[in-house]
C-alpha cells in the first residue's frame, strides 16, 4: 500500500510517499480501506516532534479516517467486512489500509460521506467530551469559543448550540468571525481588533461566559478568563497558539471558576465504550443533519504536506479532508 510517513521532524516539509507492506487485523481488530482521512492540527506538532507524544521517525501521521471495512480479526463481532466506518487512531490515517480495534470504529449513517465522516469524530468527539462530561454545559448557559473557525472550534458551535448554549464566537479577523456566524454562533468577537475581555463582559450584560471553550491556549487565554462568569469552567483543550499561557491563581479564586484539562486522547485510552458512545451520538446527529461539519476543501494524499501548511498558517476553516492517491 502507499502511505504518507513523516521521515524528519522539520514540519510538514518532512512528509514522503512511501510504498510499504499492507497491516493485517489482528485479535479484536479491523482493517479498513480509507478512503478519507481527516487533518487536524495535532498533525502540524507532531511533524516537528512538539506534541505530547513524539513519535520516531518514520511514522504515518493522521488520526481519524472513514472507509470500509475489509478485513475483521478473531473475536470481532459487531462489524463486518463491508461495513462503512469512521475510526479514530493514534498514527495511521494518512494511508491506503489502516488498522484499529474494533471499539475505535463507529459505523456511518447512510447518507453521510467518506469525505464527512472523516473529518468528524476528532474534533466532534473531542469537543462533546469537553461540552458535555468535563462541563457539563447546561441549556441557556454562555458558551464562549476561543479559536472558533478553526476545526474543534466549529465543532464547539455546533455543538453548543445543540445542547442549548448561546455561543459566542471568537476568531482573529472580521472575516472569521462571519463564518463563525454562518456556522451558527449568536455572536462573535474579532480579537484581532476588539478587547477581548469588555466584549465578552458587554455581549453577557456583565456575567460572563459560563463555559470558555480554548484550543488555542497563547495570549488572549488570560483575557478571556478575566471575563468568565460565576462558578464558570475554562477548558483547557489545546495550544495552537504554541505559547502555553500561566494564569494568576488570585484570578480563579476571585472568580470560583474551574481550570479543566480536556485531554481527550487519554479519556478515548481510558473509556472507550463511553468515548464510542459519544461518538455514535454524535454520528447520529450527522446523519440527521443536527450537525454540519464543514469541509474546507478536499486534497489527495500526495498533497499532505500542503494540507498541513495550510493547517499551519491558520487557512482552514473547519476542516480538510485527505483521499486516497489518484
Amino acid at each position: 500500500m502507499r502511505a504518507v510517513r513523516c521521515h524528519e521532524l522539520v514540519g510538514p516539509a518532512g512528509l514522503k510517499v512511501d510504498e510499504l507492506e499492507a497491516p493485517q487485523a489482528g485479535v479484536g481488530e479491523v482493517l479498513i480501506d480509507v478512503k478519507a482521512a481527516g487533518v487536524n492540527f495535532p498533525e502540524v506538532l507532531l511533524t516537528y516532534g512538539k506534541y505530547q507524544f513524539k513519535p520516531e521517525p518514520p511514522f504515518i501521521p493522521g488520526g481519524e479516517a472513514a472507509g470500509v471495512v475489509s478485513a475483521v480479526g478473531d473475536n470481532v463481532s459487531g462489524l463486518k467486512v463491508g461495513d462503512r466506518v469512521a475510526a479514530t487512531m493514534v498514527n495511521g490515517a494518512f494511508a491506503e489500509k489502516v488498522v484499529v480495534p474494533e471499539f475505535a470504529a463507529v459505523k456511518l449513517p447512510d447518507g453521510v460521506s467518506f469525505e464527512v465522516g472523516g473529518i468528524t469524530l476528532l474534533t466532534y468527539a473531542t469537543t462533546y467530551h469537553a461540552l458535555v462530561d468535563r462541563a457539563h454545559l447546561r441549556q441557556g448557559e454562555t458558551l464562549l469559543v476561543l479559536g472558533a473557525a478553526g476545526g474543534v472550534g466549529v465543532a464547539a458551535i455546533q455543538l453548543g448550540k445543540h445542547l442549548g448554549a448561546r455561543v459566542i464566537a471568537a476568531a482573529s479577523t472580521p472575516e472569521k468571525v462571519a463564518f463563525c456566524k454562518q456556522m451558527g454562533a449568536d455572536e462573535g468577537i474579532c480579537y484581532g481588533t476588539e478587547d477581548l475581555k469588555e466584549r465578552i463582559k458587554a455581549l453577557t450584560q456583565g456575567e460572563g461566559a459560563n463555559v470558555i471553550y480554548d484550543p488555542v491556549g497563547g495570549p488572549y487565554a488570560e483575557a478571556a478568563l478575566r471575563g468568565i462568569a460565576w462558578e464558570g469552567r475554562y477548558l483547557v483543550v489545546g495550544f495552537a497558539a504554541g505559547d502555553i499561557p500561566k494564569f494568576p491563581l488570585n484570578l480563579i479564586l476571585l472568580k470560583g471558576c474551574q481550570v479543566v484539562g480536556v485531554f481527550w486522547g487519554s479519556f478515548a485510552m481510558r473509556a472507550p465504550e463511553l468515548n464510542r458512545a459519544n461518538a455514535e451520538h454524535i454520528l447520529k446527529w450527522v446523519g440527521e443533519g443536527k450537525l454540519k461539519p464543514h469541509l474546507d476543501a478536499t486534497l489527495p494524499f500526495a498533497q499532505a504536506a500542503d494540507a498541513l501548511q495550510r493547517l499551519e498558517q491558520r487557512a482552514v476553516r473547519g476542516k480538510l479532508a485527505l483521499v486516497p492517491f489518484l
